[in-house]
């Protein structure tokens, strides 16, 4: 029998009266609105119904929640029966569903933020709080505070995404719609990502941090870098690398776009009429796709979670879905590793900087600078090697770089996602550790051409395999007809929705309310919306917020 008083030398409870104490402890804490309150080894949840009384009194029932975790595995054996107990009295004395949550005991961090997550929602809690009603934290004090950071990680992610959707939600919208619009029309030079096979062939990723330089100039002395035709690898570049690719002669043979704003027109200076083939994102700017006189092969990185994907998932309509990473960079690695069975090599994927040197030369915004650069402007970039939160970092090679919260966060997803990948290398150089091995550019060279004879990069390989998965419908012209009909059906939807919304139609609450679920991208992006949830049908503002979003939609589904 486990002894709670005294267990592995640490006092977990108060030998005199530990209910009384659990009790105490309980109606001393602060209690705050939109909190998740971690309670490491609970123990026998002493305290805990006084806790969630306060709730209901303090009117924090629908706002908080509290996380119960025992990382101990005998304490958790005891602990279970016990606050089920406690739980299913006080429900049933309450008529209320309680708030509490029991974690697994043998879950890893991101197993416990995904059970949070699943659980008790995303966007519900703003801060993270520790409540201790016992001393078995003593026993695994450095786990239980990293479970800390890692939700509070979490709640500040989910709410930067919020953000992000409140900021760009509609211009992603926006872009979606031209995009999957002009996919379905331009068959035959519009392809799904699925269907490019490199094959065996090593690929080289290309991205554009500061070691990019180097890198490429001790390529070339080694090999020259030839023509696509002539060369053993391929060239997976991310699209502000192409203004430098460019300029060294270098054509890569895939560039991934993947940036929905305008700024990012500045990477395509020069390149029109290249024949490069591009990985487009839905979501990105559908001028950047039209810039390149090479086949466009689309993917998909859901930004949220919306009605019209499912209805397109549904009937096969969208293309290969990738993970939402947010880089640029790091979507050009899962490229090129789902686009090949070859090893995979990253160049210039830094997320570091220098004082003088953000990018790599040439890239549109180092050259910006350069450009600008005179008697009374540095060339040192003092806004971002120095701004709040940028922090000196070690390189790869252990010399003195520069780096910030985001591009240590992308390094950390980098990690995470893809250090466990045995054909991934990377180059030594000015970037930070990637949790991969990094060689010498001799080293990797020789990782490059070891397939021995030129990769067929001319294009054809890529071009059978999606005609001849087009084909695989029954004939060309219903796959044309079913994704003709699904954009119709968007326009006949919306304006109905629009009749309705502007009186020309009788309101049927029934149908409006299906129509807007089903048109959601024309409010998942409002403030008010943020949790995903459709507001009620009696807001007349932001029926009217619905209403001005329609016809620019509708433009973009019949002329994208």
């Amino acid at each position: 029998m486990v002894d709670v008083l005294a267990y592995k030398g640490k006092t977990l409870l108060s030998r005199h009266n530990p209910e009384k104490q659990g009790e105490k402890l309980a109606l001393s804490f602060p209690l705050k609105e939109n909190t998740l309150y971690l309670c490491p080894s609970p123990l026998y949840g002493y305290g805990l119904s006084v806790l969630l009384d306060r709730f209901i009194k303090e009117g924090l029932i629908e706002s908080s929640a509290i996380l119960c975790l025992e990382l101990e595995q005998e304490l958790f054996k005891l602990s279970l029966p016990a606050l089920g107990a406690i739980i299913a009295e006080w429900e049933g004395k309450n008529s209320i569903t309680a708030p509490v949550k029991f974690s697994p005991c043998t879950a890893a961090i991101e197993e416990i933020c995904s059970f949070v997550r699943s659980t008790l929602g995303s966007l519900n809690f703003r801060r993270v709080e520790v409540l201790r009603l016992t001393g078995g934290w003593q026993l695994h004090p450095d786990a239980y505070k990293e479970i800390e950071a890692a939700l509070g990680r979490e709640i500040a992610l989910d709410w930067g995404n919020a953000m992000t959707m409140i900021r760009l939600g509609r211009l992603f919208s926006h872009n979606f719609a031209a995009n999957i619009s002009s996919f379905y029309r331009r068959e035959g030079s519009a392809y799904d990502i699925k269907h490019l096979n490199y094959g065996s062939a090593p690929i080289l990723v290309i991205a554009a941090g500061p070691s990019l330089d180097t890198s490429l100039d001790k390529l070339q002395a080694l090999s020259g870098i030839p023509l696509p035709e002539n060369r053993p690898y391929r060239i997976i570049a991310v699209d502000t690398s192409l203004p430098l690719l460019l300029e060294r002669g270098i054509i890569p043979d895939l560039l991934v776009i993947l940036e929905s704003q305008h700024w990012n027109l500045r990477a395509f200076t020069g390149a029109k009429g290249h024949k490069i083939d591009a990985a487009i994102d839905l979501s990105a700017l559908p001028a950047s796709g039209r810039v390149l006189a090479g086949k466009s092969f689309y993917f998909f990185t859901p930004w949220t979670e919306l009605e019209i994907f499912t209805r397109l998932r549904g009937l096969g309509l969208l293309p290969q879905s990738f993970l939402p990473l947010g880089s640029v960079g790091l979507s050009a690695v899962a490229i090129a590793l789902f686009c090949g069975s070859g090893n995979v090599v990253t160049c210039g994927l830094d997320f570091s900087f220098s004082l003088d040197k953000y990018h790599a030369r040439s890239s549109p915004s180092q050259g910006d600078m350069d450009r600008k650069q005179n008697r009374f402007k540095s060339l040192i970039n003092f806004t971002a090697a120095f701004r709040n939160g940028s922090f000196p970092a070690l390189s790869k090679e252990a010399k003195a770089v520069r780096s910030d919260p985001a591009l240590r966060r992308y390094r950390n997803l980098f990690e995470h996602e893809f250090a466990h990948n045995a054909r991934l290398f990377d180059i030594s150089g000015s970037g930070l550790d990637l949790g991969i091995k990094a060689y010498s550019m001799d080293e990797i060279f020789s990782v490059l051409t070891a397939s021995g004879e030129p990769a067929n990069a001319t294009g054809a390989d890529t071009l059978n395999a999606a005609s001849s998965a087009l084909t695989c419908l029954p004939t060309l012209e219903e796959a044309f007809r079913e994704k003709a009909d699904f954009i119709n059906g968007e326009i006949k939807c919306l304006n109905e929705l629009r009749g309705i919304l502007s009186g020309e139609l009788s309101p049927d609450a029934a149908r409006l309310e299906k129509l807007l679920k089903e048109a959601d991208y024309l409010w998942a992006h409002f403030p008010d919306c943020a949790k995903g949830k459709l507001p009620p049908l009696t807001d007349i503002g932001f029926l009217k917020r619905v209403r001005m979003e329609i016809e620019p939609f509708l433009r973009l589904w019949e002329n994208p």
